[in-house]
């Protein structure tokens, strides 16, 4: 198969950015062609990616492009651009075309609840060839919009191999680990909807109880110069590392080296790094968005005081790791086999 995933490409490594690359690394190792074409404003120089500057640039490359599969990533909100792009891609002859909805929080947000069989939105999805829930909801809101269940599948937006332990992580970090026990970690998008301020803050309680705790954040976004400051203007300062982009294969590194996970969020749906700590065994402390996977300890949304008790009673409980036994790869063979089975 020849295919072409459309959407963020890392940098930075968002969750999405991460089930798009995982889905081109897997079709590649299998024998499979697999370009990607990368919709944001930043921009890179990776090998196989097409960086259009614009909407013009970018129809005249997919008619250019001679691929049996466009398969799109949506997250975030549903904006007319984006729909435009779907409904041109199901235009073109000769090829399937697949979308991957990623926004978990799209369903329960007042456009959300709006869906129809009778709107755009609808008219366009029932055209896709096939079309990926990264969980129930999203499915239920897809239904709604009456795309047919042999052209749906929920499959969640994660695929890990446990990392080698013995791989080493960036000086950087391992110096900041070897200094701070309990070790903390955040992995996201430095955006306002992943509240860090709160991990920012809450650090002040958490150190009262754990004098040695640190916590590194990974990640870039446009609120990088904002945390700066706020983590500077803190007596505690050098016990919170913002320290920048990672590459995946460190971040999961480090995901089993930290003693507890923090997903703090004002918006939240699936979220690939968490589902990544699950799969290793590693403790998750979550704000509850109603949609969470089992084994998380949740806590309410911008509570200082819960996120602090969640650290100390997920440390202080100092429970073995439960690292998952399969191999972490269903989920995109899941996708491989939607793509042979397209109508």
């Amino acid at each position: 198969m020849k295919v072409v995933q459309l959407g963020p490409y890392p940098p930075p490594h968002g969750g999405v950015q991460t089930n798009l690359v995982a889905i081109r690394e897997y079709l590649e190792r299998n024998g499979h062609s697999c370009a990607a074409i990368h919709l944001t404003r930043y921009r890179g120089n990776a090998p196989g990616v097409y960086y259009p500057a614009s909407a013009v640039e970018l129809a005249r490359l997919l008619i250019r492009l001679r691929v049996d599969i466009l398969h799109l990533h949506f997250g975030g909100d549903l904006t007319m651009r984006l729909l435009a792009l779907a409904l041109f891609c199901t235009l073109l002859p000769g090829r399937k075309t697949v979308l991957s909805f990623h926004s978990g929080g799209y369903p329960s947000s007042p456009a959300g609840r709006t869906a129809g069989w009778w709107t755009l939105r609808g008219f366009v999805f029932r055209r896709l060839d096939g079309v990926i829930a990264v969980n129930d909801e999203i499915a239920a809101m897809f239904r709604k919009f009456g795309v047919r269940p042999n052209r749906l599948r929920t499959i969640l937006p994660f695929a890990v191999q446990l990392p080698d332990p013995a791989q080493p992580l960036p000086d950087r970090l391992q110096t900041f680990m070897a200094a701070h026990k309990p070790f903390l970690l955040t992995v996201g998008l430095l955006e306002p909807e992943y509240d860090l301020g709160l991990q920012i803050e809450a650090m002040a309680d958490i150190l009262e109880r754990f004098p040695r705790a640190g916590l590194a954040i990974v990640g870039a976004g446009s609120l990088e110069e904002s945390l700066r400051r706020q983590i500077a203007a803190k007596p505690y300062a050098e016990s919170i590392l913002l320290y920048g982009d990672m590459p995946r294969a460190v971040t999961l590194r480090a995901m089993l080296a930290c003693d507890a996970l923090l997903r703090t969020t004002l918006y939240d749906g699936d979220s690939v790094s968490v589902r990544e700590a699950l799969y290793l065994g590693t403790p998750v402390i979550a704000t509850d968005n109603g949609m969470r996977p089992a084994g998380l300890r949740l806590i309410p949304i911008s509570n200082r005081e819960r996120l602090g008790d969640a650290v100390f009673d997920v440390v202080a409980a100092g429970q073995p790791r439960k690292p998952m036994a399969d191999d972490g790869l269903e989920n995109l063979r899941a996708v491989e086999r939607l793509y042979r089975e397209l109508p």
